[in-house]
């Protein structure tokens, strides 16, 4: 498995990254294609193509911030789900980023939130906030209530939350 940071929003994968993205994410969950190529100008977000046996199969968009990572969007194509190359990923996350949080859909919310709440706590996150609001996209897009998970135990979620708020949603 390859993961190959994408730098510029003409790259040939980044179509077929945003198209899954828009498929997979709800509205309220994502950017719009101008926002979404502006992350490739930003210093803090990296863009990760996964490629396995020649073909890529999802990305990772990241933030790197002052004390741990935040993992915005992590997707395994659907053609690809099922076979444990999620668990794959989120090795190499935790070999590259001691400190992660990351936000997802409280389990309640349907079959699909379980599943992936049952995926990172198998993947060693734990959940370390069940008030967390994320801010909305921009217009017209709604904030939503999330959890918020780590792989490790902050010291101040609050102090992360405004970063995530500061950097990620400004």
């Amino acid at each position: 498995m390859e993961f190959l940071q994408i730098t510029s929003p003409e790259d040939y994968r980044v179509q077929e990254i945003y198209n899954s993205y828009s498929t997979t994410f709800p509205e309220d969950e994502r950017r719009d294609w101008i926002p979404f190529t502006q992350l490739f100008s930003n210093p803090n977000v990296k863009v990760i193509s996964v490629m396995h046996e020649a073909k890529n199969i999802g990305y990772l968009i990241i933030w790197e911030l002052s004390h741990f990572v935040f993992v915005e969007h992590f997707e395994v194509f659907e053609e690809f789900r099922s076979q444990k190359l999620g668990s794959y990923i989120t090795s190499y996350l935790f070999e590259n980023y001691p400190r992660i949080i990351l936000e997802i859909e409280p389990e309640h919310l349907g079959d699909d939130a379980k599943r992936r709440y049952t995926f990172y706590q198998k993947n060693n996150f734990r959940l370390i906030d069940e008030m967390y609001v994320q801010p909305s996209y921009g217009e017209g897009k709604n904030t939503l209530k999330l959890w918020l998970l780590a792989n490790y135990s902050p010291e101040n979620v609050k102090e992360i939350k405004e970063e995530i708020y500061d950097i990620v949603y400004h």
